[in-house]
């Protein structure tokens, strides 16, 4: 595959595009190498920004945008699958006139990626992989899932929030980045209720991407955060063994936000990956 370079360059601040019958609101800044950021639950694109003030305007041009659901984009009440999050996606792309871009994702960011790799593999050049789990929902996750989703719609996001907010980051780093908590925080307050319940129900149903895992051909980074209690770094260890090419990342004093509670380190490890997965040549 070629690897695809734009040299469009946006103004700051977030558009709007029409697809698939809603609207997405995106950010999409710098020029260059094209790289897709997805966000997780209950985020927006704005959980990036460390990340987009590191690569725009350095030879990539990043696009980060708001899922169904959540920050600006249409809230549509109901179920919202990992599919369906996938195609918005690629057809944002098509909105964009990108064929192809390298893929960054979180948590359910990064379900979202690999169900995006599985429907549309030759549009995905390389894949950073960050507190992602492969598996499938168990029983008793699903049950949670669906009881979180009525009481997200019923009470709204804050006591959610409260009681979320470590875990999402170390009480550590909760304590030690004011800021970054507020920032954290205020994302998680803001997320539309029904949009978050809607993509909880959809991940309660969500596939198993293991044996998607084998037939990855892009490189592939594993990001997870050192004293990450939602995916621990055993299970990105689990994803490099079936994952032919791609390297693991273990982020040092993070918790399941590694972008945002070290965005210095996680951003010297997610660059110095594009740049060899973008200089590398191969066959896919």
């Amino acid at each position: 595959m070629t690897h695809q370079t734009t040299d469009t360059a946006n103004s700051e601040g977030p558009r709007l595009a029409s697809v698939r019958g809603i609207s997405v609101s995106y950010d999409d800044r710098g020029a260059g190498c094209p790289v897709l950021f997805v966000h997780g639950h209950p985020f927006d694109r704005t959980m990036w920004e460390p990340q987009v003030r590191a690569l725009a305007g350095r030879g990539y041009r990043t696009i980060a945008p708001d899922l169904r659901g959540y920050g600006r984009s249409t809230v549509v009440p109901g179920v919202t699958s990992l599919d369906t999050l996938a195609r918005d996606l690629a057809a944002l792309l098509d909105h964009l006139e990108l064929d192809v871009v390298n893929v960054v994702g979180l948590s359910m960011g990064g379900q979202v990626a690999l169900e995006l790799y599985r429907l549309f593999p030759d549009r995905v050049d390389a894949l950073a992989l960050a507190a992602t789990n492969p598996l499938p929902e168990t029983e008793t996750g699903r049950a949670r899932r669906r009881a979180m989703a009525d009481r997200l719609r019923e009470e709204g996001m804050r006591g959610y929030t409260d009681e979320m907010l470590v875990g999402m980051m170390t009480a550590e780093n909760v304590r030690d980045q004011p800021a970054v908590a507020d920032h954290v925080r205020a994302m998680m307050y803001a997320a539309p209720p029904e949009g978050a319940a809607a993509a909880q129900l959809g991940r309660a149903e969500r596939p198993d991407h293991t044996m998607l895992l084998r037939h990855i051909s892009a490189p592939t980074l594993l990001v997870v955060g050192q004293h990450d209690g939602f995916t621990p770094p055993g299970g990105a260890e689990l994803m490099h063994v079936r994952i032919a090419d791609s390297v693991v990342e273990i982020i040092e004093g993070a918790g399941h936000l590694p972008n945002l509670e070290r965005p210095g380190r996680f951003n010297e490890v997610l660059r110095r990956f594009l740049e060899q997965a973008r200089t590398r040549p191969r066959d896919r």
